[in-house]
């Protein structure tokens, strides 16, 4: 299994907002009562704009048995974040994870 299937770092990481297209009410499958809506355009997930941030799709604990809720349904910023990227060896080093070998 892929790490960034079970690592969770970019979930409490970043803010995460997207289309209302996305979102289940707009005809998209982010499910509702996981985001809401906070402009005219945009969702946001909730959690995500907390404090630390920590995704309400997020299930876990984050390195260790992380896993999202909503994988198949997740929004295009959390399917385009790419596991290694410069971001997500951030994420893991401010959840105090070791960085990813991405070496092939």
């Amino acid at each position: 299994m892929s790490s960034c299937t079970t690592c969770g770092a970019c979930c409490v990481s970043f803010r995460v907002d997207f289309s209302v297209y996305e979102y289940e009410e707009g005809g998209g499958d982010v499910p509702a009562g996981l985001a809401s809506p906070i402009t005219e355009h945009t969702c946001r997930m909730r959690g995500t704009d907390h404090s630390p941030p920590r995704c309400a799709a997020l299930y876990g604990k984050t390195g260790e048995k992380a896993i999202c809720g909503i994988y198949e349904w997740r929004p295009s910023p959390c399917r385009e974040f790419e596991e290694g990227s410069d971001a997500c060896q951030r994420a893991r080093q401010r959840q105090g994870l070791p960085p990813l070998n991405t070496a092939l």
